[in-house]
């Protein structure tokens, strides 16, 4: 069995040290030895050199952040944080100031009747103050809805108006009559706000008896010109500026199309007339039976 297998006798030993940075052309002696059991077996030798080590490379800093440079954070001295601190400080005492100068003004126009009144109508173009749910006692304010309803359709009749006449005017009429019905509409849509609806708004909202007697007059006169513009005489304005119930018999005759537009403009003012009748009713109705007229008796006796 020993004959059969050639083994080492040491198992652990490692032998010769190889360097592998050595000259691998050169070539490779082997010789052979024979144990002491009688086999033999074969080694292989170097020529021999200097061992050698690998030596580790050096450390290098990773370059994330450049110890070396400045950062330009800015850091407030603490002088630069007191001035500032009274700056603010100043602004804010400044601010209460004015809080209380408009407190006092606000409380001073309170106490003289005197109410700011905020643009907030219509809502996407605000021209007039109008909030009749919040300022208008809760039982005037159907009566005042409806006012502002006769308000509204004065300005859409006078704009139907000028519609109508436009049409007028295309098909052959004097140009004339469509610059009264333009006048009629640019002076009647503020006036009527002026003269009556506000007053009545305010009469309303702060129930001054004095008050009542500008509603009533300028009501009056709203009302006969909306009966005066369903009739249209051509007695006072021009022509067929205005589109009433003589206009409309007048042209249609002609014109149908444009006929159909007076005839429209007619309806449109007797409805109107109807609504302004009603409201002035119902306006004098709470006037005599609030007290108001007697209240006003004696404020012009005074």
């Amino acid at each position: 069995m020993a004959g059969r297998y050639n083994y080492d006798p040491n198992p652990f030993d490692d032998g010769d040290e190889v360097n592998p940075f050595a000259d691998q052309g050169a070539g490779i002696k082997g010789t052979s030895k024979t144990n002491k059991s009688g086999g033999s077996f074969y080694t292989s030798s170097a020529p021999s050199a200097p061992s050698a080590r690998l030596s580790p490379l050096p450390h290098e800093r990773a370059d994330y952040y450049d110890w070396n440079g400045s950062s330009d954070i800015p850091l407030d001295s603490t002088a630069d944080l007191k001035k500032k601190e009274k700056e603010l400080k100043a602004k804010e005492a400044d601010l209460k100031r004015r809080e209380e100068i408009v407190k006092r003004k606000e409380e001073a126009a309170a106490r003289a009747g005197i109410v700011l009144e905020e643009k907030n109508w219509p809502s996407f173009f605000p021209i007039i103050h109008h909030d009749i749910a919040n300022e208008i006692p809760i039982h005037l304010q159907k009566l005042q809805y409806v006012a502002f309803t006769t308000y509204l359709g004065l300005v859409f009749c006078l704009f139907w108006n000028v519609i109508a006449v436009t049409a007028a005017w295309i098909k052959g009429e004097d140009a004339q009559i469509w610059f009264l019905a333009v006048i009629y509409f640019i002076l009647g849509v503020p006036l009527g706000y002026v003269l009556w609806y506000r007053p009545l708004y305010r009469v309303f909202r702060s129930e001054s008896a004095f008050r009542f007697g500008w509603f009533f007059l300028f009501y009056c006169l709203h009302i006969a010109f909306v009966v005066f513009a369903a009739v249209a005489p051509p007695v006072v304005f021009k022509g067929k500026s205005l589109a009433g119930i003589l206009s409309a018999v007048d042209i249609v005759s002609d014109q149908a199309i444009v006929g159909i537009f007076y005839f429209i403009g007619f309806g449109l003012f007797c409805l109107e007339a109807l609504l302004s009748v009603w409201v002035i009713q119902q306006v004098y109705m709470y006037f005599r039976g609030s007290g108001r007229a007697a209240e006003m008796r004696r404020e012009g006796a005074r």
